[in-house]
């Protein structure tokens, strides 16, 4: 059994169909709090627990997965040309919410950091959880943070956006499509976006472009407060 866990492809299918049964229930059930990411992770916990497969042993195929993360991002890129023309109509109000959406994302973690004496590696390690994950390992292994803890925070954050974000808009009547998908992408980055995609083809768009702009942005102000 041991060499079926060291190889890469024992990974990959686990990981495949631990995403496949979280749509599935997500269907069934219909309810936002069933994330098929969410659920997978659960479920990938589980089988290495029960069969106490070593989590190095499964890596070998889930780092395969993880390296076409990057390339999934960029490909956000088509949504956002789609809405070229409306991207330039708005594109002072966009800059402005998307640095207002960083700003706000990691001046609360800087603050929350320092009020609880968390230590500069911690601090590196959370600021960045509102962005993409390779954009935020990077920022995290810049200023000496511990990426675990920040793959950690991103995917938390990313989930509890893509949960939270129908119900905020909601609260807070946000009627303007580009607005939505902009604090969608600032807050919950590729996650969010896959949530915001489903509210409508301008959401998604304008969330794809938050994440690429919010990371730029989470970059240059990172260099600031650490």
């Amino acid at each position: 059994m041991s060499e079926l866990w060291a190889s890469p492809y024992f990974g990959i299918a686990l990981s495949i169909l631990a995403f496949w049964a979280g749509e599935k229930l997500q269907k069934k059930l219909k309810s936002p709090f069933c994330n098929p990411l969410l659920i997978a992770i659960l479920i990938i916990v589980i089988i290495l627990l029960v069969f106490d497969i070593p989590y190095d042993s499964y890596n070998e195929g889930g780092a395969v997965i993880n390296m076409f993360l990057a390339p999934a991002t960029a490909c956000l890129a088509v949504s956002i040309y789609t809405k070229l023309q409306l991207l330039k109509e708005n594109a002072i109000p966009i800059l402005v919410g998307c640095t207002a959406g960083s700003l706000s994302s990691m001046g609360s973690v800087y603050v929350l950091c320092k009020l609880f004496g968390l230590d500069e590696a911690m601090t590196a390690s959370l600021l960045p959880k509102s962005i993409t994950t390779p954009i935020a390992v990077e920022v995290c292994q810049t200023h000496g943070g511990i990426v675990p803890v920040t793959v950690i925070a991103v995917i938390f954050t990313g989930i509890l956006g893509s949960i939270l974000a129908p119900y905020l808009i909601k609260l807070f009547r946000v009627k303007n499509p580009i607005t939505a998908g902009l604090a969608i992408g600032a807050c919950s980055h590729a996650v969010g976006t896959s949530k915001a995609i489903e509210l409508g083809e301008t959401e998604g768009a304008m969330s794809g472009l938050a994440i690429g702009v919010c990371g730029i942005l989470t970059v240059i102000i990172s260099m600031v407060l650490l």
